[in-house]
């Protein structure tokens, strides 16, 4: 399938935006383009059409790929209830409370099968898909049995974009440290990094850029000056239950656009790089 995986070196980077980003500037060009995040951490979800629930962040990312809500673009969503319980929302549908550590130990199988179900269902009916991650993918001990980073870019078979929040400082580390403790295999599915939220002048960083290209070996593809237009993060307040408007959504798509190498990254998407 042609498309891309969106990681992030921590949570709150800006994966969930810079996936909505790429929707929506591919569907401006006229691609068939769907959102994916294989499993979900949040108490905020949206209905589909049919009445289905899904998680806010790929209901955004719907609405910047202009396509109905489908319970295949979010197929595993967790809902914190407190006393360390999940209520689990499978394909859209409540099913029972969990003990977050029994999910972890007996829905790995189960939950593989689902996920590639479901990026098949999506596959054949759109050209492209922009997958997310949640966290970072080099949580250790998570990795054996995560369901929603690297192990899905296997799955689905599609290059990676490391996002990287220079806002508090330690972006070189998260960076280098991100790809290091990934194994060589899946190192070689990053094919670009994007650094967000910077502050000031961009050209003054160009130092930066360049030393984490040569330690790294991975193009820098943008540097993303802060933009606030109030679009939330994923876990962010909804507010009046909406969610971003299309002007919203169209600005932080031109914002990004002008500061990465779009052109790039269109060859990263066809699996030309």
């Amino acid at each position: 399938m042609k498309g891309l995986m969106v990681q992030g070196t921590a949570s709150s980077v800006g994966k969930s935006l810079v996936c909505t980003a790429i929707c929506r500037l591919l569907a401006n060009e006229g691609k068939r383009v769907a959102p994916f995040k294989s499993q979900n951490m949040s108490s905020l979800s949206i209905n589909t059409e049919d009445g289905f629930e899904i998680s806010v962040s790929q209901a955004l990312q719907a609405r910047a790929a202009k396509t109905p809500y489908l319970t295949e673009m979010n197929p595993i969503l967790l809902k914190p209830t407190g006393n360390m319980e999940i209520e689990m929302i499978i394909l859209g549908k409540k099913e029972n409370k969990m003990n977050g550590m029994h999910y972890r130990e007996n829905y790995f199988e189960e939950g593989q099968k689902l996920i590639k179900n479901s990026l098949q269902v999506l596959s054949n009916s759109f050209e492209y898909l922009i997958l997310e991650g949640a966290g970072s993918p080099v949580e250790m001990n998570l990795r054996d049995r995560e369901l929603v980073n690297m192990r899905v870019a296997d799955l689905a078979d599609v290059p990676v974009l490391l996002v990287a929040n220079i806002e508090y400082g330690g972006v070189f580390g998260s960076i280098i440290g991100t790809l290091a403790l990934l194994p060589e295999a899946q190192r070689t599915r990053v094919k670009g990094i994007i650094i967000n939220k910077f502050q000031g002048d961009v050209s003054l960083f160009q130092d930066g850029i360049d030393f984490i290209e040569k330690y790294t070996g991975v193009d820098v593809l943008g540097v993303i000056p802060y933009f606030s237009n109030e679009m939330e993060e994923e876990d962010g307040e909804v507010k009046n239950n909406k969610l971003a408007s299309d002007e919203q959504i169209n600005d932080w798509a031109s914002h990004f656009k002008k500061y990465v190498s779009w052109d790039k990254m269109v060859v990263i998407l066809e699996g030309d790089e």
